[in-house]
């Protein structure tokens, strides 16, 4: 039996899009543009939002008038491929056995080139709720362009009535993930010769105890934490993912760093865990570190925090999003994204796209061409249910999701 394909325009825009290499460090600005273009082609109206220094963007664009409407959401950045063996070019996609390979194909190109190869579309359909499509920067570094997008949003007073955010999910409907939160902690001793220890404060081994202390909340929330049912790892976890420290095997280290990762379910408090951290590092290793040396301390910076999203299942939003699938499915992961946001700033979000996280931030990511197309058949069947219906309605949806199937 031959797999289901995407159209040659779906193909043509996912393609074009990988080819932009916009690797967070640099600018999305060409890929902003060029989509604008695309989407202003049409008619959409079209707003930017920059960063400080203007090299990156969020682009919010809408199609139809009126208030409400539903968003189509999507990040434009992606992770390096540095140190990774690919087969072919990352930024130059190739289809081979079923499957469109580049960075950011699954991560979230292959959404953003199925909504962009909708834009006429959307532009034709006689729509009683607009259309949002969003596109962001710098979600893959901790999700700095959207709240700039949803503070812009609030200001100019649009208020759609859901959002779709569009990862990796094998277009599942995602109704909850977990929160996230990174760390960096420094710590900061006092050099000495390897032969004199009593006379430094080894900053390496202060930051294994704060390390263990993490681990050992780790394994107990493992135990006795909360769980949460519908998570693959139902539980909050913790771990530490980068160290550094130390210049010279006989030297005793006066500075060490690490980054340590926070994954919360829905009904955990994250302040909790990290004032049990803070209390362990101010009650008890301060005060030994000081004991030699005056100056010595652990700073504790968060640099980054994403909330998580728990969606209501006969929401508004969700029951819109299984309407639209053939047959449907929903269930919660353990990666953020962007989604949370959306549901902060008041707007109920799902999360629902083509791939399987399993291929993102990998070497020969890919998302199969089934799944691309089976996002354009939500995107086709999206406009016709806006087309005929003025405004997201719990009760049509919850019957239509009951015959989905």
């Amino acid at each position: 039996m031959q797999t289901a394909s995407p159209s040659a325009t779906t193909l043509d825009c996912v393609k074009h899009l990988i080819g932009f290499d916009t690797t967070s460090r640099n600018s999305n600005l060409a890929l902003i543009d060029w989509s604008a273009e695309i989407l202003a082609g049409h008619g959409a109206t079209i707003r930017r939002s920059f960063n400080a220094d203007r090299s990156k963007a969020n682009l919010f664009a809408t199609f139809g008038e009126g208030p409400g409407g539903v968003v189509l959401s999507g990040h434009t950045d992606v992770v390096p491929v540095d140190g990774q063996a690919w087969r072919s070019n990352p930024f130059e996609a190739q289809v081979r056995d079923g499957r469109l390979y580049g960075r950011g194909a699954c991560d979230m190109k292959g959404f953003i080139g199925v909504a962009l190869a909708h834009a006429a579309q959307f532009a034709k359909a006689p729509l009683r709720s607009p259309i949002h499509l969003a596109l962001s920067y710098d979600e893959e570094v901790g999700c700095l362009g959207i709240p700039v997008l949803l503070s812009e949003l609030a200001l100019a007073g649009i208020r759609p009535d859901g959002c779709v955010v569009g990862e990796p999910t094998d277009m599942q409907v995602v109704t909850a993930h977990k929160g996230g939160q990174a760390y960096r902690c420094r710590v900061h001793g006092r050099a000495a010769h390897s032969s004199l220890t009593p006379r430094g404060v080894n900053a390496i081994e202060y930051a294994a105890r704060v390390i263990t202390f993490i681990q050992d909340m780790a394994w107990k929330e493992e135990r006795q934490g909360l769980q949460v049912e519908g998570f693959g790892v139902p539980y909050s976890t913790l771990s530490t993912n980068v160290i550094s420290g130390g210049n010279g095997k006989n030297i005793i280290p006066a500075e060490c760093e690490f980054f340590f990762d926070l994954r919360y379910v829905p009904g955990a408090d994250p302040d909790q865990f990290i004032e049990r951290i803070r209390r362990y590092i101010t009650d008890e290793l301060e005060p030994r570190m000081r004991a030699r040396f005056s100056e010595a301390a652990v700073e504790l910076e968060r640099i980054f925090d994403v909330p998580m999203l728990d969606a209501a299942e006969q929401g508004s939003i969700t029951l819109l999003a299984k309407s639209l699938l053939r047959p449907h499915a929903s269930g919660k992961v353990s990666y953020g994204t962007e989604a949370g946001f959306f549901q902060g700033a008041g707007i109920p979000t799902v999360v629902c796209g083509p791939g399987s996280i399993d291929q993102a931030h990998r070497a020969d990511e890919f998302v199969a061409l089934s799944q691309l197309h089976q996002c354009e058949r939500f995107m086709q069947n999206l406009v016709e249910r806006l087309s005929t219906a003025p405004a997201v309605d719990c009760r049509t949806e919850q019957a239509m999701a009951a015959t989905a199937e």
